[in-house]
C-alpha cells in the first residue's frame, strides 16, 4: 500500500509518498518520495491578508505536478491539508475552488488544534516516562503539547510563527499569552524536557553535528543562532548551504524555541524529524485499517 500526504504551509508546500509494510504485525513507513517546494503563502498572507494571483497560479501548477507523482506512485490513499496561511487567507475558498476544478483534488483547512493532533500521532512514538512541552513552529503557527506518560495532558495554538515574527506582524501581547501559558503548564506538570518538530529546528539540530536520537542542548541551539546571525545572507546559503526560503526564516523560529524552552525552564530538547506529514501519513493508514496496529518505525 502507498499513501501519500500534501501539506501546505505558510512558507512551503510538502508532497510526500510513503509505502506501508507489515512485518509480524508491526506497520514501518517508507518513505520512497518527498518534494518540498517554498510557495511562502504567508508572505502574502500577513502583509496584504490575501495570497496573489501570481502565487496561486504558481500553486495550481505545484498541485497538478503532486497530482502527477501520485497518480505515477499509484497512491491508494492521500490526504491533503493546508495550515495558518490558508487559515487566513481571505481568498482560501476561491483558492480551494480552483484547484478542485482544475485538478480534482480536495484541501482541508485545518486548524491549530486539529495540525497538534495529527502531529501528536508520531511524536507520542519518540517519548518516554518524562514530562514533555512539545515545540512545533511552523511559518505561520506554533503549537505547543504537554506530554506526561507518553499521553496528551494540554495543548495550545498560538497565530504565531517565522515568517509572521520575520515580518513583524506578532505582537507583545501574543508573545506574554505564550509565556504565560508555558510558565502555568510548566509548574503544573513539572516538564523535564522538549521535543521540536519543524523545518527549521531540524536544521538547527543538523548544524550542531547531532547523532539522530541524541537531544540537542538550549546552549548549542543559541550558539548556532549566534553563529547564523553574524553571518550575511550569502554566507547562509554558500557556507551554511541553507535554502533561500530557510536562510531568513531560521533565526526568527530559534527564537520562538528558545523562548520556550527559556519560559518553561528546560535545558534540552529531542528532534526527531517528524512532522504534519509523518502525522498524516498515519492517520491516513488508521482510517483504511481502524483495527489496532503498532507503528514500528518511521524510515527515512
Amino acid at each position: 500500500m502507498k499513501l501519500a500526504a500534501i501539506d501546505i504551509g505558510s512558507n512551503a508546500a510538502r508532497c510526500q509518498i510513503s509505502n506501508v509494510l507489515n512485518q509480524n504485525g508491526k506497520v514501518i513507513f517508507k518513505r520512497v518520495e518527498y518534494i518540498r517546494y517554498a510557495i511562502r503563502f504567508g508572505e502574502d498572507v500577513f502583509n496584504t491578508g490575501f495570497i496573489s494571483e501570481e502565487k496561486i497560479q504558481k500553486f495550481i501548477k505545484l498541485m497538478q505536478a503532486f497530482k502527477l507523482l501520485i497518480d505515477v506512485h499509484d497512491v491508494d490513499h492521500f490526504m491533503i491539508c493546508a495550515t495558518s496561511a490558508m487559515r487566513s487567507a481571505s481568498n482560501a475558498p476561491e483558492i480551494i475552488q480552483r484547484i478542485r476544478e482544475a485538478v480534482g483534488m480536495d484541501i482541508q483547512v485545518i486548524g491549530g488544534e486539529s495540525e497538534a493532533d495529527l502531529i501528536n500521532k508520531v511524536i507520542r512514538n519518540f517519548l518516554d516516562d518524562r514530562n514533555y512541552l512539545h515545540i512545533d513552529v511552523g511559518g505561520g503557527s506554533t503549537e505547543f503539547n504537554i506530554y506526561v506518560n507518553r499521553e496528551k495532558m494540554a495543548s495550545q495554538s498560538f497565530e504565531q510563527g517565522s515568517i509572521r515574527h520575520m515580518h513583524g506582524v506578532d505582537s507583545q501581547e501574543l508573545w506574554n499569552k505564550m509565556r504565560v501559558w508555558i510558565e502555568e503548564n510548566a509548574r503544573k506538570y513539572n516538564l523535564s524536557r522538549a521535543i521540536g518538530t519543524g523545518g527549521n529546528i531540524n536544521k538547527i539540530y543538523d548544524l550542531s553535528g547531532k547523532l539522530q536520537g541524541k537531544p540537542i542542548y538550549r546552549k548549542q541551539i543559541e550558539e548556532i543562532a549566534g553563529r547564523i546571525a553574524g553571518m550575511s545572507m550569502q554566507e547562509r546559503l554558500t557556507e551554511l548551504l541553507l535554502n533561500p526560503d530557510r536562510a531568513d526564516v531560521i533565526l526568527p523560529a530559534a527564537e520562538i524555541y528558545l523562548s520556550a524552552m527559556k519560559w518553561a525552564k528546560l535545558e534540552c530538547m529531542l528532534v526527531p524529524a517528524v512532522g504534519l506529514k509523518d502525522g498524516m501519513i498515519h492517520a491516513l493508514y488508521e482510517q483504511h485499517h481502524p483495527e489496532k496496529f503498532i507503528i514500528d518505525k518511521i524510515s527515512r
